[in-house]
């Protein structure tokens, strides 16, 4: 351990094991998966960033050693942890001058975003000296200003290569086109077997792959558009999911997004009046109903049956508020005539 100490120290980085771990330390092979927990912070101890606590659930980190992930450093530092080990690595500048990016990602994911969202299409380094908002003050700071940072980790797990089936991150392009026909199939037999929440996971998953091969063609050519159309179906069962789970406006933006691009497609239509109706957007329903029925008429009955459902809501909506306004003003009536009779 001493001389893997040594090896660190000269390339800018200390080692601090604060409990040893158990049996013997892996040659970590390229494919071997890691699974730690990580506590980011900087040198006078603010902390950054907290696997157990991030988008506020506990996911730890899981790693395929070799696949080129954008902060080297960890996968250098973890190679010399045994399972269970708990060390503190400090880390110069020249190590952590693209965290601010891996932070983002990590970030975004653990609230069900796009891993990708708010970072610009150039490369790593190029953001790093961008003047652009990554949407978080503490990283923008960082960005700005890279200094030295200490990781805490917590090594849970080392599987040696084989002997776990591949995440979708992990996957060649190749892997990924093949698996995302099944993903869709477990996504539909959730949603039918009413699991609603995890079944909207597997379409955000599937999704946020093929975007990811997207980012890698130029939009509007031949493989995009192929991409972008295997995109859309996931999305509108995506929508579906989110509506049930009564996020409605997520549901406006994504569907609006494919009317964009393709306005013809009636169930984005469809979506996006019944998500205008439930947060009580009127003439946008009507407008995106009207719509519907304009591309198929076959849907008529359909599209009535919601603006009924839609008007007796705003019915209730406003016999409620007529009922609040009046025993507001009655007590009002009361409480200034007893106060002349006083």
């Amino acid at each position: 351990m001493e001389e893997i100490d040594v090896k660190l120290r000269a390339d800018g980085i200390q080692k601090k094991v604060i409990s040893p771990g158990k049996g013997e330390l892996s040659t970590f092979p390229d494919g071997t998966k890691v699974k730690f927990h990580y506590r980011t912070s900087l040198c006078d101890g603010t902390l950054v960033d907290d696997s157990r606590t991030m988008g506020g659930h506990s996911k730890p980190m899981e790693l395929i050693l070799g696949k080129k992930f954008k902060l080297p450093v960890w996968e250098q530092v973890v190679t010399t942890m045994r399972e269970g080990e708990i060390a503190e690595f400090t880390c110069e500048v020249k190590h952590t001058a693209l965290y601010p990016l891996v932070s983002l990602s990590l970030r975004n994911i653990s609230h069900g975003k796009d891993p990708l969202e708010g970072q610009r299409h150039c490369c790593g380094i190029a953001q790093v000296h961008s003047h652009h908002s990554m949407g978080h003050t503490d990283l923008d700071k960082l960005q700005a200003n890279p200094q030295p940072l200490v990781f805490t980790l917590e090594m849970l797990e080392v599987l040696p290569p084989g002997s776990f089936q591949k995440e979708i991150w992990a996957m060649s392009d190749e892997e990924k086109l093949q698996v995302i026909p099944h993903i869709h199939e477990e996504g539909n037999a959730l949603y039918k077997s009413g699991d609603i929440a995890a079944a909207a996971e597997k379409y955000y998953n599937a999704i946020a792959c093929l975007k990811n091969l997207q980012m890698k063609e130029r939009p509007g050519d031949d493989h995009w558009i192929k991409l972008d159309l295997m995109i859309t179906p996931l999305l509108l069962n995506y929508c579906q999911c989110k509506h049930l789970l009564g996020q409605y406006y997520e549901v406006l933006d994504h569907c609006s997004s494919i009317i964009n691009k393709y306005d013809d497609n009636v169930k984005a239509y469809f979506k996006r009046a019944k998500a205008h109706a439930a947060v009580w957007n009127e003439a946008e329903a009507r407008a995106d109903f009207a719509k519907v029925i304009e591309l198929d008429p076959s849907l008529e009955t359909s599209a009535a049956k919601e603006l009924r459902a839609m008007e007796e809501r705003i019915r209730e909506k406003q016999k409620e508020e007529k009922g609040r306004y009046k025993n507001l003003f009655g007590y009002s009536s009361k409480a200034s005539a007893t106060a002349s009779t006083g």
